[in-house]
């Protein structure tokens, strides 16, 4: 019967850590999934945006937004030339279609990698969930042997 208490010290310890573990995991994959979420914003409002300039004529007059609520005004002198940003500092000129064509393979590698974060995450979550349950049931084991 000792042995048998002491195997289950042993594995309240190790799921201990484990859960320790889970939870820095989880909390990482989290700050990860939210990141991704305020990318998919910005590319999401870009796209929008450039759908909207495709209406746009050359010489229109635009309210382009700078930030903290704040606008300029301006016109429009080539709505086909749109400059991109390619990371690292370095961007590109592009063609309106060029542009929304790299957005959208952008929006759908975000879109592929967060899913895949969201089921790491919900995966982490059963497994804490599991480990949960199972440290409740050798405590309530251990206190009725106790009794």
């Amino acid at each position: 019967m000792a042995a048998n208490s002491k195997n289950n010290q042993e594995e309240l310890q190790k799921l201990s850590v484990e859960m320790r573990y889970l939870e820095q995991t989880a909390e990482a994959l989290q700050q990860r999934i939210n990141m991704l979420n305020a990318a998919l914003a910005d590319l999401t409002y870009a796209n929008t945006t450039l759908d909207g300039l495709q209406q746009e004529k050359e010489n229109a007059e635009m309210l382009v937004p700078i930030g903290g609520s704040s606008y300029v005004q301006v016109k429009l002198t080539n709505p086909d030339k749109i400059i991109v940003g390619l990371g690292a500092g370095v961007s590109v000129e592009k063609s309106l279609t060029d542009a929304k064509t790299t957005l959208k393979e952008r929006l759908d590698e975000l879109t592929k990698a967060l899913q895949a974060a969201q089921t790491q995450f919900n995966q982490i979550a059963e497994r804490l969930n599991s480990g949960q349950r199972r440290i409740e049931s050798l405590l309530t084991n251990a206190k009725q042997r106790n009794a």
